[in-house]
């Protein structure tokens, strides 16, 4: 039987893993177990694997022999981002890592998302985010819009303040306005 393969094909692959070099492959591993609850799949003394759901796995640490970090700002991966379900849950991931000394490095309003940024021992991001608007043609909509042009990067908040807003009983649709918990 002959195939014909169609070079128009439009190919939508999904993300399946990530593998980050890290200085202390432990130190590395307890925090992404810590951050993301991930859970080892195989492990030898240069590369773990490992994941949090059903896939094979989703992320590896690969011990790098490599002793001095690269400057900031260097070409590379900035960060990976996890979309959680609600405000509710961002806030909970909050409370879970601040429980660990895990505080986030960057909180940040987008105006399409609401984002906290943590650290890992080797300075690699994760984003947490939940979006802002209902639908994807509100937030596609707002990244064409003037508001965006303006402030690609977003505004800064307070995670307690939102936390105490959010405790408190406020308006959710408030709370993810920018400049609410400023």
């Amino acid at each position: 039987m002959s195939r014909n393969v169609d070079p128009q094909l439009a190919v939508k692959p999904k993300i399946a893993h990530y593998v980050l070099r890290a200085s202390d492959l432990q130190q590395s591993i307890d925090w992404y177990g810590a951050v993301l609850g991930m859970q080892v799949v195989h492990r030898n003394p240069q590369i773990c694997f490992l994941t949090y759901d059903d896939e094979h796995h989703r992320m590896a640490l690969v011990q790098t022999p490599v002793t001095e970090a690269a400057p900031k700002g260097s070409p590379g991966l900035d960060h990976v981002a996890f979309t959680l379900g609600s405000l509710e849950e961002l806030l909970a991931t909050y409370k879970r890592l601040k429980a660990k000394d895990i505080l986030p490095v960057w909180p940040i309003n987008h105006g399409l998302t609401t984002s906290l940024y943590y650290e890992d021992p080797d300075g690699n991001r994760v984003e947490f985010q939940v979006e802002n608007l209902a639908t994807m043609e509100e937030l596609q909509q707002f990244m064409r819009s003037d508001a965006f042009a303006e402030n690609p990067i977003g505004v800064g908040f307070d995670p307690e303040k939102l936390l105490a807003r959010y405790e408190n009983g406020d308006p959710i649709e408030e709370l993810l306005m920018q400049g609410s918990a400023s």
